[in-house]
């Protein structure tokens, strides 16, 4: 009975494994056959989807594919999201793991927690209506849509990502190697940051990447905050439109199914797609380079 027990078990968790595997293969397959279509209508050329510095696909009888400009507003959000959430959610780790009684991490802990079940598109419409007004009150001529509100959406939202993996990296770290600091007359600070945080650095660094590749894939924040003009701009006040933004557009229903307009959408999901897994490997990598084995 318990050996037809643990076969069942491992049946199951095998159909598991062998979905996820099957929806990953399916998911690839998917966007590489739309996105070799797309190249195939012999409308675009690969050279001007991916060097082109225009993207302009649905407006004027010259469009253009160049996917550059949206790039450039995807990592513009993602950059400002990760100056808020990685500072903020590594302190907040460090202090929860290291300096707050109990009574307040069991508080704060669950508090944070929240952050992370609240709908994106309620981040979205905060963004707008309560971080844009604040910004434009402090910096002058920042447009209503603009990168900064978006990214400091997407940013707040990622801050418990940072800080639920990051302090569960930190409190894995041995006790002793706590005391033996103590031992050596090391302050709490000095055990904090030259001892403790080093130990955990893998988990922390991979923490960081996952939430960076969550701020990339983020979609109602910046389809509602972010705007949706598509430009080659380093400025994080102005409009610009992400690829997730931009796929969204597409697939309110407004283009033709068949059309180039709508094939393009795969293409750039595509390319997201492979730099989402671009930042897993690099942090997969990452995690082995400095990964810690405690015995």
């Amino acid at each position: 009975m318990k050996r037809a027990r643990n076969r069942i078990v491992r049946g199951l968790l095998a159909i598991a494994a062998g979905i996820s595997i099957v929806t990953t293969i399916a998911i690839v397959l998917v966007l590489g056959t739309e996105a070799y279509s797309f190249f195939a209508l012999e409308e675009v050329s690969v050279s001007e989807f991916f060097f082109g510095t225009k993207w302009s696909p649905l407006l004027g009888h010259k469009k253009h594919f160049g996917i550059w400009p949206l790039i450039s507003g995807t990592m513009l959000v993602t950059i400002v999201a990760s100056l808020i959430a990685i500072p903020c959610g590594v302190v907040t780790a460090i202090f929860l793991s290291e300096y707050a009684p109990s009574p307040v991490r069991n508080i704060l802990k669950p508090t944070l927690e929240v952050l992370a079940g609240v709908p994106t598109v309620v981040y979205g419409f905060f963004a707008l209506t309560v971080i844009t007004p604040v910004v434009q009150s402090i910096i002058s001529g920042v447009d209503i849509y603009n990168a900064l509100s978006a990214g400091i959406a997407v940013g707040i939202m990622c801050i418990p990502i940072v800080t639920s993996m990051s302090e569960d990296a930190i409190r894995s770290v041995p006790d002793s190697l706590r005391e033996g600091s103590f031992a050596l007359g090391g302050t709490k600070l000095d055990t904090s940051v030259k001892v403790v945080f080093p130990a955990a650095l893998s988990g922390v660094i991979s923490s960081c990447l996952l939430a960076i590749a969550r701020a990339v894939g983020e979609t109602m924040i910046v389809a509602l905050a972010a705007g949706n003009l598509a430009q080659l701009t380093l400025n994080p006040t102005n409009q610009v439109q992400t690829m997730t933004a931009y796929t969204v557009q597409i697939f309110l229903g407004d283009t033709d199914a068949i059309g180039v307009e709508y094939k393009s959408s795969y293409a750039v999901a595509a390319t997201l797609f492979v730099m989402t897994l671009a930042l897993t490997w690099i942090g997969h990598s990452v995690t082995r380079r400095y990964k810690e084995v405690y015995s």
